[in-house]
């Protein structure tokens, strides 16, 4: 047998005896291979992106966002909330998103104040001068010096001290047989305080002085200098203002919302910006009865000894209250609420740990404690909520139709977000004949802040962009609408108050990405704002780029026709095109 005939004879049999393997393995049970029709008779496999769980496909791939492997979706329980935001334990944990059980107890009675060093107002003095005439000479002549008691201040020229002391001059010569003419002269320059002595000096030299020396009633500090060389003064008008600063106040600002968590008697501790590693104490002796109209602020106050304070330093102090009003109930972290204005939001999930499934829950706040609310309404103990990642949350709702902060009652099927091209053909709102010239200007304030953030996101500045933010999240709270009524002030209240939202979240992030991810809601809200009430001065372009916001398309406003587009930068910097002008 030739080698070629036993080569064959080896493979044939390998192939015989793989197959019969194959028959023992997988055949021997003689049934037909089952063939599951569930997931035929069921709805297909819904793909969808752990980090944006509003995409949906129906067949594997990547995610036209972000670029990440489509997912399978499991399927809902038929009586699944419609309005629930589903994500999936990876989507959370890229997302940083957290939760917490809601428990009863007292919340942190730990408060931060704000404040500043103030000259105690009982050791605060107007110096004024008692003599009439013009000021001849100035002997403490800048604020800041230091003076004793009886110190020679200014020296005054007199044309009435003359003849007063003339009067005294012939009195005195006939002081025998008319003592009450004698006593009445002497007593007119008592009233403008001259002392005896010097009364004594005017009798021995037997002549009248023209100048009169005014001298410090009390001693201190100069804080404030009223008079000039040369000006003349009348008997009362103030010269200085001088205070001793042996003993000061620090004022720290009471908020409405944290009045009745204070009482006198309260330690504080407080430090100086200016004095860093420094740790001062004190206690609160008194509290303002009555609130500010203006700021609704009042004061609780605090007496120390002054060593190296000066009036005027910024204080940041902790309070450990002791107030009547104790906070009881329900408490969650700051963290866990979007606030809005009108309304408070929390997201509670209603699902399983493994399957969370959030929900938005409007909820009434009572008091402010440190870094946590007291929740009236709204919530039971024992639920569980997101106290992390919460605008997170809201985003995804946000995206996927869902009711969410800005849009409390929108429905499961209704679009995510409103095209603003659409809403400046269609909306209608015109309430410029309403604002007046002072609201105009300031909401013209917040339009020019605006535009400085949008060059700053254009060059990619990242720290000027946060402080130019902080600067916007300012101008709106100046932006007052006394002069507004009716749908007007309605339409600017809810405008203001999601402005003012999403410049805290703004101030809140952690890189320029996410301030221009944030500068999308921004823009479309200001837009819409300038769109009803305008503000004078040059046009604004209305630029709109289909790229940004993840392809969904973000708009900007600009003063000049050529585009620079603050989502991309220099990465796409023409990217974009005019909609609308606004005048």
């Amino acid at each position: 047998m030739t080698t070629k005939t036993k080569n064959i004879l080896i493979i044939a049999g390998t192939l015989v005896v793989g197959m019969l393997l194959g028959w023992l393995f997988f055949g021997g049970s003689g049934e037909a291979p089952a063939h599951d029709h569930s997931a035929e008779a069921g709805q297909e496999t819904i793909w969808t992106c752990s980090m944006h769980p509003q995409i949906r496909s129906g067949e594997p791939g990547k995610c036209p966002i972000c670029g990440m492997d489509l997912i399978p979706l499991e399927s809902a329980d038929v009586g699944e909330n419609p309005n629930a935001v589903q994500m999936s334990e990876y989507a959370m944990k890229l997302s940083n998103v957290q939760t917490q059980t809601v428990g009863s107890g007292a919340g942190e009675r730990e408060l931060r104040l704000n404040g500043k060093v103030s000259v105690d107002e009982r050791n605060a003095y107007t110096q004024s001068t008692h003599v009439p005439g013009r000021i001849e000479q100035l002997l403490v002549n800048f604020t800041g010096e230091e003076v004793r008691r009886g110190q020679s201040l200014a020296v005054v020229y007199s044309p009435e001290l003359i003849t007063a002391q003339e009067e005294l001059l012939q009195a005195y010569a006939i002081r025998n047989s008319q003592p009450e003419l004698f006593e009445a002269a002497k007593q007119k320059l008592r009233n403008w305080r001259i002392g005896e002595n010097q009364i004594n000096r005017i009798l021995e030299s037997g002549k009248a002085t023209d100048r009169f020396t005014i001298t410090a009633d009390v001693g201190g500090v100069v804080t404030e200098k009223l008079v000039e060389l040369g000006d003349y003064v009348e008997r009362g008008m103030p010269l200085y203002q001088i205070a001793d600063l042996s003993k000061m106040w620090v004022l720290f600002d009471l908020y409405e919302r944290t009045i009745g968590l204070v009482e006198k008697g309260d330690k504080v501790e407080f430090t100086v910006a200016s004095l860093p590693g420094e740790t001062f104490e004190g206690t609160i002796d008194f509290i303002d009865p009555i609130l500010d109209s203006q700021t609704r602020v009042a004061t609780a106050r605090v007496e120390i000894k002054n060593t190296r304070l000066k009036p005027g330093m910024f204080v940041t102090g902790v309070i450990t209250t002791s107030g009547s009003e104790v906070a009881s109930g329900l408490t969650v972290p700051k963290s866990a609420v979007l606030w809005t204005g009108k309304r408070s939001i929390v997201y509670v999930n209603e699902g399983t740990a493994t399957s969370p499934s959030f929900v938005m829950r409007e909820v009434v706040l009572g008091q402010s404690l440190g870094d946590s609310y007291v929740v009236q309404e709204g919530l039971t103990a024992g639920e569980e909520i997101v106290v992390n990642g919460t605008f997170t949350v809201d985003a995804a709702a946000q995206l996927a139709g869902k009711p969410s902060m800005m849009n409390p009652a929108v429905a499961a099927s209704a679009p995510a977000q409103e095209d603003v091209r659409q809403y400046l053909q269609n909306s209608g709102y015109d309430f410029s004949g309403q604002a007046s010239e002072k609201f105009q200007a300031q909401l013209g304030n917040v339009v020019s802040v605006y535009l400085q953030l949008k060059d700053a996101l254009v060059e990619e500045k990242e720290k000027e962009s946060l402080n130019l933010t902080k600067k916007f999240q300012d101008a709106i709270q100046k932006t007052e609408a006394s002069a507004l009524s009716g749908e007007a002030k309605a339409f600017w209240e809810e405008k203001q108050k999601f402005l003012l939202q999403h410049a805290e979240v703004g101030v809140e992030a952690e890189n320029i990405q996410k301030q221009r991810e944030n500068f999308v809601y921004v823009s479309e809200a200001l837009i819409k704002t300038v769109a009803a009430f305008g503000v004078k001065g040059e046009s604004l372009y209305v630029d709109y780029c289909p790229m940004a916001n993840s392809d969904k398309g973000a708009y900007w406003l600009s003063t000049t026709a050529e585009i620079r587009n603050p989502y991309y930068g220099d990465a796409m910097l023409k990217c974009g095109e005019i909609v609308e002008q606004l005048n």
